[in-house]
């Protein structure tokens, strides 16, 4: 595949080195009421509790976690902030990569809005909204999905839209995964992009009666799979998309499939095997039809 010449999403944002500490507020005591405490017990007061703190802190350490939280320092909620120094800075090649690749995918959903050409489920989303591609490096605060450290991998936060990557996931798919390509790279950010998509539609709140939460889960990762073969169907010609492309896209979905990464019970599976990853990227690719990634309309046998 190729990007050169394509646009860039401005849809993107740096959040920089280690950001996974990261929230301000989100139900710590706020700034006025904490001075005002302080205030009140006197200096004596804040020797006393400066003592006992240290005592806590470094006797007990179970409890620095919510000490952080009471006063606002530590993760959570709210007010996102920022790493230190730039991701991109060191990643710029990953960084301009999925800049191209998320423009490309809002190029792909804006049309397919536009047209409803998409799975009902009861009502009719509207246009599409753009999410925006935050990149960290580390650990990261969202708002609405708590804190992540770079070990979950790529991910989708519905509560803030906002698609959070480490770029040095790509290195991790190529060393660790055995997933190498820059196809399989916008794979990843496709699928995520796909969650997304279900979002807006409505298909994250869907169930199956009778199922268990994480076949309903694997329903979601199926559909989020079929929806980035959509967007690589539709951006063939502008970037060049041939069957090698598709054969890394095909290798990446594989080698996440729920048996490939060591599940052997079938009951925990929360994404699916590698050969219905692999069954529905196709399914999306080959028809270009969001319509046919209706994983909630198929029976258990046909996913």
């Amino acid at each position: 595949m190729r990007t050169d010449g394509q646009r860039r999403s401005d849809n993107f944002e740096d959040r920089g080195r280690g950001s996974g500490g990261g929230g301000m507020g989100g139900g710590g005591l706020p700034g006025g009421m904490l001075f005002a405490i302080l205030r009140r017990i006197g200096i004596r007061g804040i020797l006393i509790v400066a003592v006992l703190g240290g005592i806590v802190w470094f006797g007990f350490p179970q409890f620095r976690a919510p000490i952080m939280q009471l006063l606002g320092i530590g993760g959570g909620g709210g007010e996102v902030a920022q790493g230190e120094g730039s991701v991109c800075e060191a990643e710029a090649q990953a960084c301009d990569f999925s800049r191209a690749v998320l423009a490309s995918t809002e190029d792909v959903w804006r049309q397919q809005f536009s047209q409803n050409r998409l799975p009902n489920y009861g009502s009719a989303p509207g246009a599409y909204v753009d999410p925006t591609l935050v990149v960290f490096q580390g650990g990261v605060a969202t708002e609405g999905c708590g804190s992540a450290s770079s070990d979950v991998g790529p991910f989708y936060c519905p509560a803030d839209r906002n698609l959070y990557i480490d770029p040095g996931f790509y290195a991790v798919m190529e060393s660790r995964l055995r997933a190498p390509g820059d196809f399989a790279q916008a794979y990843v950010i496709a699928h995520e992009v796909g969650h997304h998509v279900q979002n807006l539609i409505g298909a994250t709140q869907r169930s199956v009666q009778g199922e268990t939460q994480n076949q309903t889960s694997v329903r979601i990762e199926l559909q989020a799979d079929c929806l980035a073969g959509v967007w690589g169907h539709s951006a063939r010609a502008t970037l060049a998309i041939d069957e090698a492309d598709l054969r890394e896209a095909l290798n990446a979905a594989h080698a996440i499939g729920d048996d490939s990464l060591g599940q052997t019970n079938e009951a925990s599976f929360t994404h699916g095997t590698s050969a219905q990853r692999m069954r529905w990227f196709r399914r999306g690719f080959d028809s270009g039809d969001p319509r046919q990634c209706d994983t909630f309309a198929v029976s258990q046998a046909q996913l």
